[in-house]
């Protein structure tokens, strides 16, 4: 192979999956179908018997993939401009669907022709090497790549270009010292990130049954609620994921959502795949070691979550009430654990609290949005219109969850509970300012889009909620 021949003399073809973007639309497009309609998952199968060719043009005819938005190598696109522009003609040869590859590029501007998988050829590998064979002839070409697929590729061409490489290309551009476009290593940070390990914060509310039932300080019963917290912490990690998955062109939309680890190409689709299917057999081997009525919330739990990723998170007050029984469903799963009878008290009070926070999160997805009036938040059902109807419910949730808390304080439960009841009295004002504090600030425009998350990290909530918890402790004490 002559690495220093005329880059201007030799025709340059580019690989599209991995190599021009940093993702793999065969991945992407799969699950935005399966977003369409579930139903698809048995479809798949069918088409795939006939060739991997036919199953990808049969999802492209009912797959838009947006080319504006798809996460490109950055300092490639920057190479191949500048070769374009010198005028070396740039070939784009993929295994991707043809709609998908000529959408993107027409949206670059810089491919002469276009060469990709139809129904009947999937052009990777030794197809893809045998096609530009028979393509080019005697010319020479070069070729950019980023995979193992791509090796017999590199060995044919008279210049080989690797970008982004996975293991075994990697391997094969340092025994040729081929050029080489660098994608940026993961860090650990980005994989925590990825699994969304500041959410396991509201797992914590496993542990509340055991210790409004003072019993947190029995070993058995903490450590029951540790297995609990770390099931439901694996098990939501994995949603997390899939749900991104599912969320790819919608994140890469949002100001914020579009660097998370999938949108932006950080970490590959089954890379992801593969972590959350180890997340969920976690989950499982660590919930068989508790009661089985724990299982069975938590597979609730899984229901749910996956029914509101899907679909209930785009139906109008139904993904708010769902949110908000999510919540619950972890306080539930606390006394599953630990086989504590489960208080209306306490999951009237979640119930409503935690209804007026997701009632914040859609409050501020609607001051923060463009949209016209008539038009709703992508993936959600709200409209500019509703965004004073939802602070009203919101509000209003707030104060139900500051009610019911009074009358469970003014209940024959507490007195039965806690020493000195009259020291939990100050815990309903507590629950009023940090819930309306939320709004106010939301109203201001100056909250986080997850007041969770916003409470986790404002050291005003937290030392309201250190106070309300050391009116709780002393409050129990026997005297």
């Amino acid at each position: 192979m002559d690495a220093q021949s005329d880059n201007n003399a030799i025709d340059l073809v580019v690989d599209l999956d991995g190599t021009l973007i940093a993702t793999d639309l065969l991945w992407e497009s799969t699950f935005q179908l399966l977003k369409q309609n579930m139903f698809y998952l048995f479809l798949l199968p069918i088409w795939a018997l006939r060739g991997k060719g036919y199953l990808k043009h049969q999802i492209s005819l009912r797959v838009a993939i947006d080319p504006a938005i798809l996460p490109y190598r950055g300092d490639f696109i920057s190479y191949l401009r500048e070769e374009h522009g010198k005028g070396r003609r740039l070939v784009l040869a993929t295994g991707a669907a043809r709609r998908f590859a000529e959408s993107i590029a027409a949206h670059l501007g810089v491919f002469d022709a276009v060469h990709a998988t139809d129904e009947n050829h999937n052009l990777t590998s030794t197809l893809k090497t045998r096609f530009l064979l028979e393509t080019f002839g005697d010319a020479k070409f070069a070729y950019a790549g980023n995979s193992k697929a791509d090796i017999p590729v590199f060995n044919a061409a008279s210049e080989a270009i690797v970008v982004a490489p996975d293991r075994a290309a990697a391997k094969w551009q340092q025994a040729n010292s081929a050029r080489l476009f660098e994608a940026p290593k993961p860090s650990w940070k980005a994989f925590f990130k990825m699994l969304r390990v500041h959410q396991w914060m509201k797992n914590t509310l496993i542990f509340v049954p055991a210790i409004l039932n003072h019993e947190l300080t029995d070993w058995p019963v903490l450590l029951n609620a540790v297995i609990a917290f770390l099931a439901f912490s694996a098990a939501a990690s994995a949603i997390y994921i899939l749900n991104d998955l599912f969320d790819l062109p919608l994140d890469r939309q949002h100001a914020r959502k579009r660097n998370r680890a999938f949108a932006s190409g950080v970490f590959s689709i089954p890379f992801g795949l593969k972590i959350a299917i180890g997340l969920l057999v976690l989950s499982g081997l660590l919930a068989t070691q508790l009661h089985w009525t724990f299982a069975a919330v938590l597979v609730v739990y899984l229901i749910a979550t996956t029914a509101y990723s899907l679909s209930l998170k785009r139906m109008l007050l139904i993904d708010v009430l769902t949110l908000a029984g999510l919540y619950t469903l972890r306080i539930l799963a606390g006394s599953a654990a630990n086989q504590i009878e489960g208080s209306f008290w306490l999951l009237a009070f979640s119930s409503f609290f935690f209804l007026s926070l997701a009632l914040v999160k859609r409050y501020v997805e609607l001051q923060n949005t463009s949209l016209v009036e008539k038009n709703r938040i992508a993936g959600r059902g709200y409209r500019q219109a509703d965004r004073e109807v939802v602070a009203q419910c919101g509000v209003a949730s707030a104060f139900a969850a500051a009610l019911v808390l009074a009358l469970y304080v003014n209940s024959d439960a507490v007195v039965s509970l806690y020493s000195y009841p009259w020291l939990i009295w100050p815990l309903c004002p507590i629950v009023l300012y940090l819930n309306i504090r939320i709004w106010i600030l939301a109203h201001r425009g100056e909250m986080h889009d997850d007041p969770v998350v916003f409470i986790i990290s404002d050291w005003r909530s937290q030392v309201v909620i250190a106070i309300g918890a050391a009116l709780l402790f002393y409050g129990g004490m026997r005297s």
